[in-house]
């Protein structure tokens, strides 16, 4: 059977993707775009995003997401909605094997992005972005002189927390252990913060809301057994992201050991022809304006690469 052979491939349809193909498909550069999800990523599913530059009133993330999907597809990309299993090499091609069957392309580039950890308590999905929020700089000017729940006791539970702090009015600090685990400059910015109080093991259990939006964590002090009660306007979880590379696992692309994709300065993988760019990336900061802005490097190295492979 004839092969179906595509320039460029992009497993992933975030923000990244999306500006990826912008500058690929205005290239006349043969684009497909794989998404198992919400095109647009996380990004999508965002209430409110405030910090991207361009939109001085802050702009919906689904609507973000359908502009750039519209602004790709006006010039060409293709979107299928379906799953990338596994990625192998086979002569010159890269080979990604889909829930759609076999498909080929000169060029790859991998941005699917990351997903935010979970605690798996009742009520955090019912009240996604209605309460319940995995990003500060995201979501956090939303609580001006409101009352917060952080849960998370490394790095980015303390960061996070001091960065709210020039909104709420008082945060509680859940910590699952004894202690934080964050590095000693946070844990002492932590500690003379006035409107930060930390709790210790502490076990979260239920998010409760009055159907709008969340009114408090229930949760249980694990050192002493008893349940404990948190009223807040707000909860923010940075237990850890997960980078979206499970189907990476057993191929050719190499991983740090969080699993995120390690790639040199031009965003190449070890693997010839495969690229990798936005949240899934070590290295990433992690911001939409800066995701979009490796998309379009992304597609520039791709081109470069591609013209390479057309002078052979």
């Amino acid at each position: 059977m004839k092969k179906e052979i595509h320039d460029l491939i992009t497993v992933g349809a975030g923000p990244t993707a999306l500006s990826a193909a912008v500058y690929s498909t205005r290239e006349d550069i043969d684009t497909i775009l794989y998404e198992k999800a919400v095109i647009g990523g996380l990004a999508a599913v965002t209430d409110v995003i405030d910090n991207y530059p361009g939109f001085s009133d802050g702009i919906s993330g689904l609507e973000l997401a359908d502009d750039l999907k519209n602004h790709a597809e006006r010039f060409g990309a293709d979107i299928r909605l379906g799953e990338v299993i596994s990625i192998s090499t086979e002569e010159n091609l890269i080979k990604l094997n889909t829930t759609d069957g076999d498909i080929f392309a000169k060029s790859v580039l991998l941005a699917t992005g990351c997903d935010y950890k979970k605690l798996g308590i009742k009520g955090e999905a019912e009240y996604l972005s209605r309460g319940v929020h995995y990003c500060a700089t995201c979501d956090g000017a939303f609580y001006r002189d409101k009352h917060i729940v952080v849960v998370g006791g490394g790095n980015s539970a303390t960061q996070e927390a001091l960065f709210l702090t020039k909104f709420a009015t008082n945060i509680d600090i859940l910590v699952r252990g004894d202690k934080l685990k964050a590095s000693e400059i946070l844990i002492d910015e932590v500690n003379k913060n006035p409107k930060i109080k930390i709790h210790f093991n502490i076990t979260p259990n239920e998010i409760v809301g009055d159907g709008q939006k969340v009114t408090k964590v229930q949760t249980t002090n694990t050192s002493t057994n008893q349940p404990v009660e948190y009223v807040t306007d707000g909860v923010f979880v940075f237990i850890g992201l997960n980078p979206n590379t499970e189907f990476l696992k057993d191929g050719p692309v190499a991983l740090n050991e969080i699993g995120q994709i390690i790639t040199d300065d031009d965003l190449k993988t070890n693997v010839k022809g495969v690229f990798a760019a936005g949240d899934v990336r070590q290295h990433a900061t992690m911001q939409i304006a800066s995701a979009v802005g490796e998309g379009a490097k992304a597609a520039l190295e791709i081109r470069e690469y591609l013209n390479e492979l057309a002078r052979v």
